[in-house]
């Protein structure tokens, strides 16, 4: 194999995994605490795009109750992200699990 046709493999390459990144951009995972009474709304590429909290849940005098919950729904609809991430990205590299590519999510 010549040094042209992998740069071409590699361009393409890279081309694929803009439009995976733009896809994943596009979609949103909803992440749940509390039975469902705190939901966190995701893109893709791990945005919060927006929290909903059930009334029943928002007393002053449990705050503490509340933020965990928004912690627990916010870390599973992460978690969701990057599941979906990881599966979008192994599309483009056969399965393999690329440092860099399949994990770009990861700390």
């Amino acid at each position: 194999m010549d040094l042209s046709t992998i740069m071409q493999q590699a361009k393409a390459m890279q081309e694929k995994m803009a439009k995976i990144q733009e896809d994943l951009a596009k979609k949103t995972i909803t992440g749940s605490a509390g039975g469902g009474m705190v939901l966190v709304t995701v893109n893709g590429q791990g945005d919060v795009l927006s929290i909903a909290i059930e009334k029943a849940v928002i007393d002053p005098k449990e705050s503490g109750m509340l933020e965990d919950l928004v912690v627990a729904a916010t870390n599973d609809a992460l978690r969701k992200a990057k599941e979906l991430s990881k599966q979008e990205l192994g599309q483009l590299t056969g399965g393999l699990n690329l440092p860099g590519l399949t994990n770009f999510m990861q700390p």
